[in-house]
Parts: structure tokens; C-alpha cells; sequence
């Protein structure tokens, strides 16, 4: 009986010796500024293609050039029914636009798409009441598009409760016609990084990570997909000049990472430093 108790004691301490090893903390990227400019229309999130950007504010969109820094087209929405807008994705000439009625309760979300020429609005998807407020939609590498619905700790004038509790967060892989496919929650570390706010961003790197953002954190928080669970995997962190809201990964220049501080309207384009993910 006494042999069997003290090998039970030994495999424990083995066991306890053991675990530290197979929770290994993410890796700390390196990244770095190649520009910083001001604009007076961010607020919410930004949107990038090969010759533009698109600065996102509550109910509007202001396209610019790359190259001069020069508005192109501003056009506002509210007159149409938009209340928050939250994200932009710039895919084949088209912006998709992650919606939501925030910080009104009950919670309702709906995904607007407009012409990227001419920011004429094409197209809308309602989700209703739904798990969350819609805060990114954005597009993997194999077509399918995925999107984050926000929960969040704080507590606004029109609701006695907590908006939703943080940790009902979810990041979603949608149907082609918009249904959720899959949903997987955030792990509670990075949860508890926002504060009594939730994920605000989210883009997929040339790297086939995920890039997830806070509300104001300066860093982006890189997810992969469980291979069991529902819990996504957190396995680096990337500095970036930003203070949380909306991030896009610019398509068309490798390693480039648009992001933005709201309170000074500083946009900044990061380079990251993808091979530092194997450091």
C-alpha cells in the first residue's frame, strides 16, 4: 500500500513538473512603423485595397489614396438607416462592413456591403437579434468569410445589465449565405486584456493566422483554429501602433498591417515581423 502511495506521489510531482511545458506563453512579435499620417475621419476602422484606404466613422465611409493621402469620396449612411459602423474588409471591389446598433439593447447587427468605386451602397444582410454586436467581418484565404460578435462588461445609460458579459464573445465562420457556420470563443487571458470592452477587430494574415484586435490595447493577438474545442488557440501577440478598434491587413503588400488611434486620428501602416512567430 505504501510502494502504491509513493509512486501515485511521484507521477504527480512528475506530472506538475511537466505541465508549465505544454502551455507555452504566446510569442512576443516584432513589428515597426513604416507610416503614420493623420486622418480626420477615423473613428471606427479602417480598410485598405492595392491604391486605397477607407476610414471608417459611425455612419460613414472616407476613401483615400494611398500614394497622396488625398480625399477621394466621403459619403454618409445615416440618412439610410446606419447607426455603428465597425469594421471594413476591401475584397474584389466591394467593402464589407461589419454593423451594428451599439450601444442599444436589445443587440441587432446586420452586414453592409457597398461599391468600393463609388461607396454607393449595393447590398444588406440583417442578422437580427443575434449572439452579439457584429464588430468585423473579413475574408480567409480559402473564401470563406468569417466575422466577431462583441459582448461587453460595460454598462450604458439605456440598460441596468452588463452589455452582453465579455466572455460571451464570439468569432464566427459564416455559410454563403451568411448563416454561422462555426463560433469559437476567445481564451479568457486575452477576453480579460479588453477591459469591460470586447474584440473589436479582426483580419487574417498573409500568414494564415488570425489577427484579432481590442477596444484599446496596442497590440493584435494571433489565433489559430482548435484542433478539439471551441476555444481558439492564442500563440503570439504583435505591438502595432494603435490603440484597439478596426485592423486590416493590406493584401497587397506582404507583412503591411493598417491600423489607427482614434484619439489623436493618427493612422498607422506596421510592418510585421511574420517570421518572429518562430522565434
Amino acid at each position: 500500500m505504501f510502494a502504491r502511495l509513493s509512486l501515485v506521489a511521484t507521477l504527480v510531482v512528475a506530472l506538475n513538473c511537466v505541465a508549465p511545458s505544454l502551455a507555452a506563453e504566446p510569442v512576443a512579435m516584432r513589428s515597426s512603423v513604416l507610416d503614420s499620417f493623420e486622418i480626420p475621419e477615423i473613428n471606427q476602422a479602417i480598410g485598405v485595397d492595392a491604391e486605397h484606404f477607407y476610414a471608417i466613422d459611425n455612419t460613414s465611409i472616407a476613401k483615400y489614396a494611398k500614394d497622396s493621402k488625398q480625399l477621394v469620396l466621403n459619403r454618409d449612411y445615416e440618412d439610410i438607416g446606419a447607426i455603428h459602423f465597425d469594421s471594413a474588409a476591401v475584397v474584389d471591389g466591394k467593402i464589407y462592413v461589419a454593423h451594428s446598433n451599439y450601444p442599444v439593447w436589445p443587440m441587432t447587427s446586420s452586414l453592409e456591403i457597398f461599391d468600393a468605386a463609388t461607396l454607393d451602397h449595393l447590398e444588406s444582410h440583417s442578422f437580427g437579434i443575434q449572439i452579439g454586436s457584429f464588430t468585423w467581418v473579413d475574408q480567409a484565404a480559402d473564401g470563406s468569410w468569417w466575422g466577431g460578435f462583441a459582448n461587453y462588461n460595460r454598462v450604458f445609460d439605456k440598460s441596468p445589465i452588463a452589455y452582453g458579459n465579455k466572455y460571451n464573445t464570439q468569432v464566427v465562420r459564416f455559410t454563403p449565405d451568411w448563416q454561422v457556420a462555426q463560433a469559437y470563443v476567445i481564451p479568457d487571458a486575452v477576453v480579460e486584456k479588453f477591459d469591460d470592452m470586447s474584440n473589436s477587430g479582426g483580419s487574417w494574415g498573409p500568414d494564415g493566422n488570425l489577427y484579432l484586435s481590442g477596444h484599446d490595447p496596442a497590440e493584435a493577438y494571433v489565433m489559430q483554429l482548435p484542433q478539439i474545442g471551441s476555444t481558439l488557440n492564442w500563440i503570439g501577440t504583435v505591438p502595432l501602433a494603435i490603440a484597439g478598434q478596426g485592423i486590416a491587413w493590406d493584401r497587397s503588400e506582404p507583412d503591411v498591417l493598417y491600423g489607427f488611434v482614434r484619439k489623436t486620428k493618427v493612422v498607422s501602416v506596421n510592418k510585421v515581423d511574420l517570421d518572429s512567430l518562430g522565434d
